[in-house]
């Protein structure tokens, strides 16, 4: 669930939100060219998304589709790996990816089966 905890409504680009997603807090920044803090555009996303874990992936994705997101990667079960993930795009061009962890997998086995997928292909 997302809480708000501060949203200001300042003139466009002067704007400031913190909020909390399953207990992480967050603070963005509206675009403002000014102080070189460039938003993302359809053309030219940025190169970074947020990789959030959640408890309910498909309940997650839903909310994120009925407000307006855009999806990217379907909800995909990596049954090897112990997850599920799935992408989409906010319509700031901000890219998310969920996660929901099954099982736990260590590190040694993720890259073990990393190595294994790439030799296969």
């Amino acid at each position: 669930e997302i809480e708000t905890v501060e949203a200001t409504k300042f003139p466009k680009g002067e704007n400031e939100v913190i909020f909390n997603l399953y207990g992480v807090r967050f603070h963005m920044l509206d675009e403002n060219p000014q102080f070189a803090l460039k938003a993302p555009t359809k053309d030219n996303p940025n190169t970074i998304w947020f990789n959030i874990l959640v408890p309910d992936i498909k309940e997650t994705y839903l909310k994120a589709m009925n407000a307006g997101c855009t999806e990217i990667q379907p909800v995909t079960e990596l049954t090897n790996y112990g997850v599920a993930n799935a992408i989409f795009s906010d319509k700031f061009g901000y890219q998310w990816m969920l996660h929901q962890v099954y099982k736990e997998v260590s590190f040694e086995e993720r890259v073990q089966l990393w190595e294994d997928q790439k030799e296969c292909n």
